[in-house]
């Protein structure tokens, strides 16, 4: 196996090595987005404190008016969303894809695996309000055209594209995941975003503050349909609404502030008429104004 760089130091007119992240692969297995700097949620904001102090405020804020984690164990094929009786500002969707089974090398999902046909038929359209978020778990394959089929039959309209990049620090080289019908393997995945409604940036910060967060997540791959806990905090910081919903969450998914869905779960707490209860005022929907978080927050022209 070829261990050195020299070769591609040639014509260079320099000896001095260059950051070569292909070649390093090569050698080491180590993957190029391992080497982005401050990728982690901990230390991305080290460098600006302004942008820091504003994650810690929200995160405050999030605690203080967040709602009892709420969780029900359903078979989604069959139960009716409409019976929840709520509609909510945010809705994620994070399905057992049928191509997390395919492409699984010997590894064991104890999850029922979903076709995107099933995908469709789930009725989101009769859950989300008038202006309200759906983020979609696509995968990195077909799964891109399914999930904008899906926001279009929901009612939704594409407006974000959030990638995960994948890290190999745990196990460098080694590949979780195969396909096996390509010869590149995908050490990436999206989740796609839709909008309904018009939310505007400039003037509707009683529901959104943009430009909080980047549109990646980079951190180690994770098994079966496991998703990155960060993308709570991008939905959170992002959309103000306190209706929220995540369907095929898990016990590991639970959360303050969120009902969770999914037949996944080891046991329910949800209760229709103590759930509504968290929203009888209009003033319930919303985290509400605060004057700290309003200064220090990036403003949209």
């Amino acid at each position: 196996m070829y261990k050195g760089s020299s070769t591609f130091l040639k014509g260079t007119q320099s000896a001095n090595p260059h950051n070569d992240y292909s070649q390093h692969y090569v050698d080491t297995g180590q993957r190029p987005q391992n080497f982005i700097r401050d990728a982690g949620i901990q230390d991305r904001f080290e460098e600006y404190p302004k942008l820091k102090e504003l994650i810690r405020l929200k995160e405050k804020h999030l605690q203080e008016r967040a709602t009892p984690p709420t969780y029900l164990k359903c078979d989604l094929e069959t139960f009716d969303l409409k019976s929840i009786d709520i509609k909510f500002d945010v809705i994620y969707v994070n399905p057992p894809l049928e191509e997390y089974h395919r492409r699984a090398a010997g590894v064991v999902i104890n999850q029922k695996p979903w076709e995107w046909e099933d995908v469709l038929k789930l009725e989101v359209e009769n859950i989300g309000s008038p202006r309200s978020f759906v983020f979609i778990w696509c995968g990195a394959a077909e799964g891109l055209d399914w999930g904008r089929r899906c926001l279009r039959k929901w009612g939704y309209r594409r407006c974000e594209d959030i990638c995960w990049i994948k890290t190999n620090f745990k196990s460098p080289g080694h590949i979780t995941y195969l396909e096996s019908s390509s010869v590149l393997q995908h050490c990436k995945e999206h989740c796609l975003m839709g909008i309904k409604g018009t939310v505007r940036r400039s003037v509707d910060t009683d529901f959104i503050h943009s430009n909080v967060d980047i549109d990646l997540v980079i951190t180690d791959d994770l098994p079966g349909a496991e998703k990155p806990m960060e993308l709570f905090n991008i939905i959170e910081h992002f959309c103000l609404g306190r209706k929220r919903l995540h369907l095929f969450g898990d016990d590991a998914a639970i959360r303050p502030g969120w009902l969770t869905l999914g037949p996944d779960l080891s046991s329910s707490n949800y209760s229709r008429e103590t759930y509504k209860a968290y929203f009888e005022k209009p003033e319930d929907s919303v985290l509400g104004y605060q004057n700290e978080i309003e200064v220090l927050r990036p403003k949209s022209p």
